[in-house]
């Protein structure tokens, strides 16, 4: 293998080349969207109070796009070049969504078919589960989780600097239990390139945010993320993969619930996320997302300690974590509508 192919130096390229292709790329799409007056509103469901261009999301994907497809094309591996084509169809697809609006069926058939080609690319030996499910069990309850992650990414995306920072902090998740698991580079230059980009966004996005992101870009993000966590998972590291997303996880899920429980058409958008309550009981965009990168780093650790044979531990030390941490936001919110 030459220098250029080695995985150490595909990891650093990578990393810099995505974040660069972000950073760049979401000043030139801030112009273009400002000057084209592409703006969201405020409204009684927003956190913010004044106009901001909505789109970052055109230049965040196709950096983390392209920069898969230039890997695959190094290192051969069909699997993350098709996500990258899934990816961008994602983006032109919430694209379309977030200018005129599109219904949740169609939306949510193109996701569940892109996921499922994911799924159709891995070799039946490859099992999310290891083993502790039949085939069809294991693509089926694998497939769900995928879809249920991208949307939830998308869901969660409602506050300044939370997605990038979400983004930065798993990607570099995935490769800290990769080294620990001792599994080897393979995944490592794409979760580079991912935690890059969302670096690259956050000089834009971090608070107070010039622009969002869009569906355009949470999306696909979530999509890709979604690939490399499975990855994880069938690499035998099905604990670190849960816990690396454990606060996002927490916080979509369980005010999906309450929102069902409550009767509301949950595909709508609203305020009723731990952080979004948070922020409405009176603390700042920042406060609330340093909160939730603290609580990240300490989820890193704890797959980092499930990647080298300890999983009952982690597992345990990431429910107190993110415990904690929602019930810090709830703490914030001032008695806030859960």
């Amino acid at each position: 293998m030459n220098d250029a192919a080695d995985p150490a130096t595909l990891t650093v390229l990578a990393g810099l080349i995505a974040f660069a292709f972000s950073a760049l790329g979401t000043r030139v799409v801030l112009d273009w969207l400002r000057d084209r007056q592409i703006l969201d509103h405020p409204n009684q469901r927003s956190s913010h109070s004044l106009p901001v261009p909505r789109g970052g999301g055109l230049a965040v994907t196709p950096a983390v796009t392209l920069v898969w497809i230039g890997l695959a094309s190094v290192t051969g591996a069909i699997g993350p070049l098709a996500l990258a084509l899934g990816a961008l169809g994602l983006m032109a697809l919430s694209w379309l969504d977030d200018r005129a609006g599109l219904p949740p069926l169609p939306r949510f058939t193109a996701q569940a078919v892109l996921v499922g080609a994911g799924l159709a690319l891995l070799d039946p030996a490859a099992l999310v589960f290891q083993g502790a499910l039949p085939l069809w069990a294991d693509r089926l309850l694998a497939g769900l989780g995928w879809l249920w992650f991208l949307n939830l990414y998308n869901f969660m995306d409602g506050i300044d600097g939370i997605t990038g920072s979400e983004t930065a902090c798993l990607g570099a998740g995935i490769i800290v239990v990769a080294i620990l698991a001792g599994l080897g580079a393979g995944m490592m230059p794409f979760a580079a390139a991912l935690a890059a980009a969302g670096l690259g966004f956050l000089l834009w996005n971090w608070p107070p945010a010039k622009l969002f992101l869009g569906d355009c870009g949470s999306i696909p993000l979530g999509f890709l993320l979604g690939g490399l966590l499975i990855g994880l998972a069938i690499e035998g590291q099905l604990v670190a993969a849960l816990i690396l997303p454990g606060a996002y996880l927490a916080d979509a899920t369980l005010t999906l619930v309450w929102r069902l429980i409550d009767g509301e058409k949950v595909w709508q958008p609203h305020r009723r996320h731990f952080y979004q309550r948070a922020v409405r009981g009176g603390r700042s965009h920042r406060a609330v997302v340093l909160a939730i990168i603290a609580a990240n780093l300490l989820l890193i650790g704890w797959a980092g300690l499930a990647a080298t044979g300890s999983p009952l531990p982690a597992g345990l030390g990431a429910v107190v974590t993110v415990a904690g941490l929602l019930a810090l936001l709830t703490r914030w919110s001032n008695g806030v509508r859960r």
